[in-house]
Parts: C-alpha cells; sequence; structure tokens
C-alpha cells in the first residue's frame, strides 16, 4: 500500500542519551539528557587523564569527529545487576483506554507504514519497523538505537502509523512507546526487505530463513513452568539496536529482562539466510528463589499429526513442530513425537552434558497437511546449539491440551541441575539455528513417521500399537535382506508384547511395528526404541509417551 508523506521529519532527533559504557564497577554513569552533555562528560574524562581512566574503568572511542563511549553487553549486564538488587516494580501505567477497547480487527488495522522505517531513507540492508499498543499489547518497551554517537531513545510517533478505519486521538497520546518490533532484509529477493524476526510480547520473539512462514516462537526465559506455584513470565522491558552499515549482514540486539524473581541481560546477533541464526548470549540474575529455571525455551502448537488423528478434520495434520530431538553429551540422538495430550504431560531427559535440543517440523510436504491457507509445512525448526559447557541438567518437555490451533500448548528448554545464590551471575551462550528443508538431523536414521492404531486386529483396551518408520543413509546403505532387529523396551509402566522391524518395499526406509500393555492405567507409559544390526545402531532413539488411559 503506498501512503503519502505528511511531512515526515528527519528520522528520529536524538532525544534521550540512556546508557553508557562508562562505567566504575557496576554502577552506571547517569543518563545523560542531550548530545551535547554526552559529549561535555566525554571529553572531561579525557581531561583527567590516566588516573581517572583507571580509576573508573573508562574506555572512550573517538569516531568520525564525535567522541562516544561504545555500548556494549556489560552495560546491559550492569543494569540487571542493578535491578536485581531492588524490589520489583511492575508496570503501572496502561495505554490510552481508546486503544484498550480496540477489537481484534481493529487493532489489526493500525499499521505502521513501510516508508517510516527506521534506515529505510539511507537504504541500509536492515530495516526496523514497530509495533503499536492495543487490545492484547498493553505493556510498552523502550527502544534505543545504538550509533556511532551514542545512544538514542526512539520516540513514539503517532505519524509512523497508518491507523486505517480507527477513530482515534494519536495526537493527544504523547510518547507511548511501542509493543515491540521487526526487522526486515532483503532475504528472499534483493529488490524486498523481507520480515525476518520479531520480537513482541513478554520475552518472546521468533525469525524466518529463506522461504519460510512464521510458526514457533523463542523465549528469553521460562520461570516455573511447572514445579512452582504458577507460572512467571519474564519480560524485555528495554532494547538497544545496534545500527548496520551498509555492509552489515548482521543485526545486533540487546535487550534488559525483568521478573519479580528474575533479570536478565541478553545480546541477540540475527545473521538471516536460508538457515536464519541467531547467536544469543545471556546473563540471569535471580532475585529470589525459583523452583524450575528454563534456559532458551522454545514454544510451539501440536493440534494432531498421524500418531494422534482427528477424526472429523479433513487435515491429516495441524502442527507448528512434530518432535522435539535432543542430543545429549554422551551422543544419544532422542525423537520425542508431540501429542495433545487430554491433561497437562510434562515429561524430561537428564543428563550430564548436552550437544543440542530443538522443537522440530519434519514433515515438509503440502501433503502431510493439506492447508492451502496456513501451509504448515512451510513453518521453521528451531534448533538450539550451546555454546561452552552448560553442565548437568535436563531437558524438559511441556505439553498441554489444546483445543484448537489458535493456542501454543507445547514447551520444551533446559533446566540447570544448580542455581546460583541470590544476585550472583548465571552465563549461557547458544546458537539458535532457524532451519527448514535442511535441518539438524542425525548422521544415521531418523525416525520419518509415527502412527498409532490396531488396523485389522481390534486390540484390548490396555494396549496400543505403534507404527515407526525410519529413513537415512545408514538404513539405505543395507541389502534388503539385512537382519535388522527392533530393540524396544519400556523403562517404566508397560509390557512390550510384540515388536518387528522389516524394509518397505514401496519406499526403501524400514518399519518398526511395536504392541506395548499399560500396567497401571492411570500412570503414562514411557516406551523407547531403536534399529539395530548385529553390533551396529542404525538409527537414532524413537522416544515416546503413551498417555495413561485413565485421566
Amino acid at each position: 500500500m503506498s501512503v503519502e508523506d505528511d511531512g515526515w521529519r528527519q528520522r528520529r532527533p536524538v532525544a534521550h542519551i540512556d546508557v553508557l559504557s562508562c562505567s566504575s564497577g557496576n554502577a552506571l554513569i547517569p543518563s545523560m539528557q542531550t548530545h551535547t552533555e554526552f559529549l561535555k562528560y566525554c571529553g572531561a574524562a579525557l581531561r583527567g587523564g590516566r588516573a581517572l581512566a583507571m580509576a573508573t574503568g573508562l574506555v572512550l572511542v573517538v569516531l568520525r569527529t564525535d567522541l562516544a563511549c561504545a555500548f556494549s553487553f556489560d552495560d546491559v549486564a550492569a543494569r540487571a545487576k542493578q535491578q536485581s538488587q531492588a524490589v520489583y516494580e511492575s508496570v503501572t501505567h496502561k495505554p490510552p483506554t481508546a486503544l484498550a477497547a480496540l477489537t481484534y480487527d481493529q487493532y489489526r488495522d493500525i499499521r505502521f507504514r513501510p516508508d517510516h522505517a527506521l534506515w529505510h531513507r539511507e537504504n541500509l540492508p536492515f530495516e526496523l519497523m514497530f509495533f503499536h499498543l492495543g487490545k492484547f499489547q498493553t505493556q510498552s518497551v523502550r527502544i534505543n538505537e545504538v550509533t556511532p554517537q551514542g545512544v538514542h531513545h526512539i520516540p513514539y510517533q503517532s505519524a509512523d502509523f497508518n491507523y486505517g478505519h480507527n477513530k482515534l486521538s494519536p495526537q493527544t497520546w504523547g510518547d507511548l512507546g511501542f509493543a515491540g518490533f521487526r526487522a526486515h532484509y532483503p532475504m528472499n529477493r534483493s529488490d524486498y526487505k523481507d520480515e525476518v524476526a520479531v520480537f513482541l510480547g513478554a520475552s518472546y520473539f521468533r525469525a524466518l530463513a529463506k522461504g519460510l512462514r512464521y510458526g514457533l516462537s523463542a523465549r528469553g526465559l521460562a520461570v516455573d513452568t511447572v514445579g512452582g506455584h504458577g507460572e512467571e513470565f519474564p519480560r524485555f522491558t528495554e532494547f538497544w539496536i545496534v545500527k548496520p552499515t551498509a555492509a552489515t549482514k548482521t543485526l545486533t540486539v540487546y535487550a534488559l529482562l525483568d521478573s519479580p524473581r528474575a533479570t536478565g541481560a541478553y545480546q541477540f546477533d540475527v545473521q538471516p539466510g536460508s538457515e536464519t541464526v541467531i547467536d544469543v548470549r545471556e546473563r540471569i540474575f535471580l532475585r529470589a528463589p525459583v523452583a524450575t529455571l528454563g534456559i532458551a525455551p522454545l514454544t510451539t502448537m501440536f493440534d494432531f499429526g498421524p500418531n494422534q488423528l482427528h477424526r472429523l478434520d479433513f487435515r491429516p495434520a495441524v502442527h507448528d513442530s512434530d518432535g522435539l530431538t535432543v542430543v545429549t553429551g554422551d551422543g544419544e540422538w532422542l525423537w520425542r513425537p508431540l501429542i495433545n495430550p487430554r491433561q497437562t504431560l510434562t515429561t524430561s531427559f537428564s543428563m550430564r552434558a548436552l550437544r543440542g535440543f530443538g522443537l522440530m517440523q519434519r514433515d515438509r510436504s503440502f501433503d502431510d497437511y493439506q492447508d492451502s491457507e496456513a501451509r504448515y509445512e512451510l513453518r521453521p525448526s528451531a534448533w538450539i546449539e550451546p555454546v561452552g559447557s552448560w553442565g548437568p541438567g535436563r531437558i524438559e518437555l511441556v505439553q498441554i491440551n489444546t483445543p484448537d490451533e489458535t493456542n501454543d500448548n507445547v514447551v520444551a528448554y533446559w533446566v540447570p541441575a544448580r542455581l546460583p545464590a541470590s544476585g550472583q551471575p548465571l552465563d549461557f551462550a547458544y546458537r539458535l539455528h532457524w532451519q527448514g528443508m535442511e535441518q539438524m538431523r542425525p548422521p544415521g536414521a531418523w525416525v520419518a513417521q509415527t502412527r498409532t492404531g490396531p488396523g485389522f486386529v481390534q486390540l484390548p483396551e490396555d494396549e496400543q500399537q505403534f507404527i515407526v518408520d525410519f529413513s537415512g543413509p545408514s538404513l539405505a546403505a543395507l541389502p534388503p535382506e539385512a537382519n535388522v532387529k527392533a530393540v524396544v523396551t519400556a523403562p517404566s509402566n508397560g509390557q512390550i508384547v510384540e515388536s518387528n522391524a522389516y524394509r518397505l518395499e514401496a519406499n526403501g526406509n524400514w518399519r518398526m511395528t511395536v504392541r506395548v500393555k499399560q500396567l497401571d492405567h492411570a500412570q503414562p507409559t514411557e516406551l523407547r526404541g531403536f534399529l539395530q544390526n548385529g553390533a551396529d545402531v542404525l538409527t537414532e532413539t524413537w522416544s515416546n509417551i503413551f498417555p495413561a488411559l485413565k485421566q
């Protein structure tokens, strides 16, 4: 949609310099109210000579003709530590009544003007657009731009938005702030900047790779999703976004997180492409004890699929992700098919070390879903690759019931075995890969599909049958007559009635069939299975949950 330039001024005057990296220990230099005041401060620091620099840990960078203090992750970390030592203050201001009263469609009618995007007129590789407050997005975030000249607050300006058919008076609202922002980059075409990443709501963010559509989300932190007295949702309260250069291929975003029991500093380096990668660095400070601290949380939706059919829907599957992949420090690959349980189901994988985990969308054909609008086959997979050692802990998977596809109902995260004392830092770094057809899989063979049901012969009420197909190079290299064995166990609450393995002549995959009897009908049954040829393990481990029959 084309819009006219309605007297739009030169983009974003310097309004406020908020946080500088000129720090003494963990105490930040007070905010400078103007650019001139900022330069005077840095100039005075220089005149103070070496003694002052040594005493305050002052680092000055001379860029162009201006003096500017370099902004970094450490500045945000100092803010987070400082906040952790203070009593949590909840957000009390609310958006104007007219915005809060908007319907869903009315709120969607408020759109940012593309030609007003930050850095649009400079023709830089990245551009930013901002989300308006209203309806569900009622908590504003402060957004700043980091340039060689300093840190500049980006004020809300109503002229940047098209309000559609809404009858509103935005000129009376002042500087509302924003609900969040999205980054654009020419990922699919050189002449068009695609939306590649969004930071919106609590600590949620998500990204796209080339040719994909939005699906699952990531979060900055999960607090007591299970195990406590109700989940707490930390939120990003302030962002600092580094202005790119003409040659920039990575967008750097800093964020400050806050909640009643935790604060945190984050750095996100977003690298769009056929696989979009976000390098994440975080430092967490706890204000108070937490029962379950979830690191690198991923959130998705699973309604139904081949392993849990919907008898009334024409579509064979509806989900943003179909399984959880985990690679332990010992090198074992695990695949847990997702389900839509009747009651909340929490399971975990404990290990001494973690190589990676992710919520994956393995089914990549339109025929898998038959949904011409949602296009679930184009939803991304998200893979977490730890940087450095995360130590011992567990991957926790929480699945709750959802009546339809409009609700996320699955979350997976890492829970460290040990947490620091209040006020002490907890550091993590990881690479978050957003993937499509080319995604993280084991080198040998992997689960291609899981199906469930009795077939022609009916089963007793306490039994269930699973059909698991494996595919991959380790199986493709076998002769058809290879002696492949299904190794299946029921570590808890199950008895294996029958298991088989055989090659499918139609496509060359290998199939494992499992019949299991549930012993205690009030408890779920865990299953593990893989294919083996002699002493060689050929596949990843299929790790499945048979929900309790009585719920």
